[in-house]
């Protein structure tokens, strides 16, 4: 998972999510030299054999996963998925993607988009109404926006228990990404994925570590909802 590539991010006050471009790159070009069938999108759900499989994700939406990643990101072959808050979309919101931006995006080679809510709210501190309301309500902006169905959710500040995994369930989604560190074995729940954190200072070699788990450790850091009880309706 990463964020930005080269836009200053506010609140950033550790500055791990805005890498610059010249580590992007690297980054990027370590893993085009990996066999292709392990450079994967989130919702694939094939398995090829016991190689370990990588899908690449932004959060947030900012316009530089258009202007400065997607052209290397197409050049390299890699497929990728943005999560974009719809209400910064509509809002044209500085620095993140434009509705026109968007579309551009969605149409390139390998690009899929996906639901980071509509107001990037922690959703499990929002009430029942809320929360329908920022996962079906981006969940449409986003199918009426690009024409096509759009059923990949990340939880913005990674925040997402059974509740908030069921909503999301029932708004029609079919992949949920936290911000859990882990390798997702095939039995995981694909509305409780686990995502490696990419951070800006992350050199070659930590990036390498992370690809292969060596940091997930840092997932006893939060509860993992896939190993809590489904809610008795």
């Amino acid at each position: 998972m990463y964020h930005a590539v080269g836009t200053p991010i506010e609140g950033d006050v550790r500055s791990l999510y805005n890498i610059t471009y010249g580590l992007f790159e690297r980054h990027m070009r370590c893993l085009a030299e990996r066999n292709a069938d392990q450079l994967v999108h989130l919702d694939s759900r094939e398995s090829k054999g016991d190689c370990l499989r990588i899908a690449l994700s932004f959060d947030d939406g900012y316009r530089d996963n258009l202007s400065v990643a997607a052209p290397l990101l197409v050049e390299l072959g890699i497929p990728f998925t943005v999560f974009v808050c719809t209400g910064a979309v509509a809002g044209r919101k500085a620095g993140l993607l434009a509705p026109e931006e968007l579309r551009e995006l969605a149409g390139l080679p390998g690009a899929r988009i996906g639901s980071h809510s509509i107001n990037h709210v922690r959703l499990t501190e929002v009430d029942d109404r809320r929360l329908d309301e920022e996962l079906a309500g981006s969940k449409a902006y986003l199918e009426d926006l690009l024409g096509t169905g759009v059923d990949l959710l990340s939880y913005p500040h990674g925040a997402v228990d059974r509740r908030v995994r069921d909503a999301a369930e029932e708004a029609g989604y079919c992949i949920g990404a936290t911000s859990r560190f882990d390798i997702n074995q095939l039995e995981r729940d694909p509305l409780l994925l686990c995502r490696t954190d990419i951070w800006a200072d992350d050199d070659i070699a930590v990036f390498e570590q992370k690809l292969r788990g060596d940091w997930d450790w840092n997932r006893w850091r939060t509860a993992d909802p896939g190993r809590w009880p489904r809610r008795l309706r």
